[in-house]
């Protein structure tokens, strides 16, 4: 006989059941959804994160609609993923004919016999690129002390009788590194400082002469000279295939460094690069120098100043290249000093004060008025070096898109970012998947922190911007890329 209250009873029940597996299966919300948030769950569910802080937005460029996402609004260090916002923001604030310039300049009167009563000026205004051995577009250290020498002597200047002064007041009022970068990455070159007046990307090189395992390594002269620094050597020689495992501990000023840690063991010559200590004073020492080789007397020593008088006369000007080729490079080879350099041109061009602080007051400004709100965020520095940086992967994957938008930056944000298989950081990375020379994303690195923030065109024709970011994962590194690399994958092919 039909029994009401028992089929009633097992309805219920049945019910029950089903919504106890729903809320128990972590994949329960993927039902119905974009494949995409399937393969976004499946990777934030992925043994090797156990544990790990996870922030991953996937926008359509052309809509805005949030495609995919896992704790798309956790704020977390994003590392060089920083970057593009950045880059992007200088883009809209400096437009894209910017350059760059120094000048060389004098004080005082040219007497009879070619005697300058006066000084003569290096007058930064936060060139990054000033110099660089490492940037084939633009004149090296040589190239440009040897073009000053040869402005001096073409004014008729024979003997300078006050000194060379490096102006690095650009800047001034801010300390060149931010104070949350850690010891172990001020020394080395990528944690350099930037000032009013950059040289030579504000790095030297010491060289090495290799040596058995275990055995202490021994130095060659530095690259360039760097007057007063002075060196420790406490590195050991490792593995013939460890790699530059060598860490210079010194920050801005500090002329006295100790360098531990390990280089590969061999019988050739291994560079490491470290920070220029006062890359202004290492500029006015560099002209001096190669003034006296070239024959032009000077008769005091270099120094910096922070305010220098007006009224100057003017013997050259150099330009760096345009800012979407800075940009390019900021973004392709991870340049930090570049990123730090830009930030501080936005304050001094929205501001009035060449800082930090008024260049990340500036950047939330710009972003405001396009709709992106980050007022969340907390922002350290330009190039995402501190630890101390906090955004979410939705702010970054929305700046992106905005950037792509804009015709200020739309171009330039998309030429210079780093393609899967082809170019930059991400070169040999994805090779033979349907990502190579589809996706584009800048890279992102510290200890404990990946990233990736990039866009692409997928199979289905989607213009697909994005971004994600792991936090404190306990996994190896490489491991860990080769989830994201296949979940970036992934994404191409959706």
């Amino acid at each position: 006989a039909f029994r009401p209250q028992l089929c009633c009873m097992l309805f219920r029940r049945s019910h029950i059941c089903v919504l106890v597996f729903v809320l128990l299966n972590p994949f329960h919300l993927l039902k119905g959804q974009h494949p995409l948030q399937v393969a976004t769950q499946q990777f934030a569910n992925h043994p090797n994160l156990k544990g790990a802080q996870i922030s991953i937005a996937v926008i359509d460029e052309d809509n805005n609609e949030l495609v995919a996402e896992y704790r798309a609004k956790e704020m977390l260090a994003p590392a060089s993923s920083l970057k593009v916002l950045t880059t992007a923001s200088a883009l809209i604030a400096l437009g894209e004919n910017f350059r760059y310039k120094t000048r060389l300049e004098y004080t005082g009167t040219i007497a009879p016999g070619g005697i300058l009563q006066g000084d003569l000026y290096l007058t930064g205004f936060g060139d990054p690129t000033l110099g660089s051995s490492e940037w084939e577009a633009v004149p090296d250290l040589d190239a440009v002390l040897k073009t000053w020498a040869e402005a001096v002597k073409r004014a008729g200047i024979r003997q300078i009788e006050g000194r060379v002064i490096a102006d690095a007041g650009y800047f001034s009022g801010d300390e060149p590194i931010p104070a949350s970068w850690e010891a172990s990455d001020v020394g080395k070159y990528y944690g350099a400082g930037v000032w009013g007046l950059n040289l030579h990307e504000n790095l030297f090189y010491r060289p090495f002469r290799q040596k058995k395992y275990g055995q202490t390594p021994g130095v060659a002269p530095l690259e360039p000279t760097v007057e007063g620094l002075r060196l420790v050597n406490q590195v050991r020689s490792a593995g013939s295939s460890s790699g530059d495992n060598a860490y210079i501990y010194g920050g801005p000023y500090e002329f006295e460094r100790e360098v531990k840690g390990s280089i590969p063991s061999g019988s050739g010559i291994f560079r490491i690069k470290g920070s220029i200590p006062d890359a202004p004073l290492f500029a006015a020492q560099a002209l001096s120098t190669c003034l006296k080789e070239e024959g032009v007397g000077v008769l005091k020593a270099p120094t910096v100043v922070w305010s220098a008088p007006a009224g100057k006369t003017l013997l050259h000007q150099m330009e760096s290249p345009a800012l979407p080729a800075i940009v390019r490079r900021a973004n392709l080879k991870s340049v930090n000093l570049y990123c730090e350099a830009l930030l501080k041109t936005i304050a001094k061009q929205e501001k009035g004060q060449g800082t930090r602080a008024m260049g990340i007051q500036a950047i939330a400004a710009i972003w405001a008025a396009r709709g992106v709100d980050l007022s969340t965020a907390q922002l350290i520095d330009g190039c995402g070096l501190s630890r101390s940086n906090k955004i979410s992967a939705y702010l970054l994957a929305s700046v992106l898109r905005k950037s792509l938008k804009d015709p200020q930056s739309g171009t330039a944000m998309r030429q210079s970012l780093p393609v899967a298989g082809l170019s930059g950081t991400l070169e040999t990375r994805m090779k033979g998947t349907y990502a190579e020379g589809r996706l584009a994303a800048k890279t992102g690195s510290l200890k404990g922190v990946r990233s990736y923030t990039g866009l692409v065109r997928s199979r289905s024709g989607q213009n697909l911007v994005f971004s994600i970011i792991v936090n404190d994962y306990q996994c190896s590194g490489s491991a860990l890329r080769q989830q994201m690399e296949k979940w970036m994958v992934a994404l191409a092919s959706s």
